[in-house]
């Protein structure tokens, strides 16, 4: 294994880890992550476990959904979370038929957060 190879993986044991307790002091499951993140539990259960990582993309979202940087949740530089989230509130609170709603509204508010225009 050459250096570039063992930094890169590295990383995803102790980010899982991160993840993990962001998710468990939100109370929520790994089958609501893997709804939240839109993938399957199993490849959320591979992230905690740090078999795998996630898409810049949903890092992203991870790190606005429990208010803390890419640097904490990548290398825990920084701050751990101080929860409970606001977002994370509506969610638990929010019926089960809903649910899916407002995580469509939280990815397009996301999306809205992060849009960049061309210039003209």
């Amino acid at each position: 294994m050459n250096i570039y190879d063992y930094i890169i993986n590295d990383y995803k044991p102790d980010m899982g880890k991160r993840i993990r307790a962001c998710r468990l002091q939100s109370s929520l499951t790994q089958e609501n992550m893997a709804e939240i993140l839109d993938i399957s539990v199993k490849h959320y259960s591979e992230v905690e476990r740090g078999i795998t990582g996630l898409a810049v993309e949903k890092l992203i979202f991870l790190s606005h959904l429990f208010e803390v940087s890419l640097d904490y949740l990548l290398k825990g530089d920084g701050e751990p979370p101080q929860l409970p989230c606001v977002l994370i509130d509506i969610y638990r609170s929010c019926p089960d038929e809903k649910k899916k709603n407002l995580i469509e509204l939280a990815k397009n508010l996301n999306e809205l957060i992060h849009f960049n225009p061309e210039p003209q």
